[in-house]
Parts: structure tokens; sequence; C-alpha cells
């Protein structure tokens, strides 16, 4: 599968405690326009797995390349992954990334078993969009859209 460019995402909610938690998915893609689908797939040995089964709101992050070391450490077990990342808890206490190329704001539709995975299916809420040109991640390495 490395050899399949995909868009990187930083995918993060909070507990009920206001704890943030958060994961880096390449395994992102539209579902649905009617209602406004989309879904992003997680490992369930996942630290951050336990809450997401229990989150009713995320928020997915199209991250751009100069977020690549941020992917990088969301996707490591055990990393600090919000220190000085540049994340501000929105009106709901989630962490939302101050610039991305796009920040779609989900509540909870579904999720379905996958394997050693989990399908999570959101229903976007609300969408920004910035100026800045997504990543593309391909055999192992961060790549800039021409």
């Amino acid at each position: 599968m490395a050899s399949f460019p995909s868009g990187v995402t930083i995918v993060t909610t909070a507990d009920p405690s206001g704890r943030w938690w958060g994961f880096t998915a390449t395994s992102f893609c539209s579902v649905s326009m009617e209602p406004p689908l989309v879904l992003v797939c997680l490992a369930t040995d996942a630290e951050c797995a336990p809450v997401f089964q229990r989150a009713t709101r995320w928020i997915v992050h199209v991250i751009h390349p100069e977020h690549a070391q941020l992917a990088m450490r969301f996707a490591t077990r055990g990393a600090d992954k919000f220190a000085e990342a540049g994340f501000v808890a929105d009106d709901n206490g989630l962490p939302v990334l101050d610039v991305a190329s796009v920040i779609l704001d989900c509540s909870v539709h579904d999720r379905h078993p996958a394997g050693d995975h989990t399908i999570l299916v959101g229903r976007v809420q609300n969408v920004r969009t910035g100026p800045e040109t997504p990543a593309v991640y391909f055999r192992r390495a961060f790549h800039l859209l021409p």
C-alpha cells in the first residue's frame, strides 16, 4: 500500500475529562454528499482507540507538508502529541490546528470493525478550508503536489 499515494490527516478528539487525543491516518475518504459523510480508519490497538470508540465528535485535519513532522509525532505511540503543535480548543473543547488545508468538524455517524482497524464514519458538521496545498504520502515520504 506504500505505492498508493494518499492524503494525510490528523484526527483529534477529547475524552469526557477534556484530555486531548489524536492519531495520524492516511486511510481517509469521502463517503456521501447527502448526508455529508467521511470515513477514517483507526488501528484497534492504538492508544486512543478506546477514546474514539466513545467519542461523539472528532476533527479531521487534512495537513500540508509543513506538518509532516507533526503527522509523524501523531503516528508515534507514547509521544506528547499536542506539545507546542499549534492546537487550540474549539467551542466543544476539541483540539483544532490553527492552520491546515482542510478542517472537518464531524459528529459520529457510525463505527464498523474491519480486521485490525475500526472504520469511523463521521457526519461533517462544519468545514474550514485554507490556502495551503495538502501533503501527499507516497512510498513512506511526504510530497508536495506540483
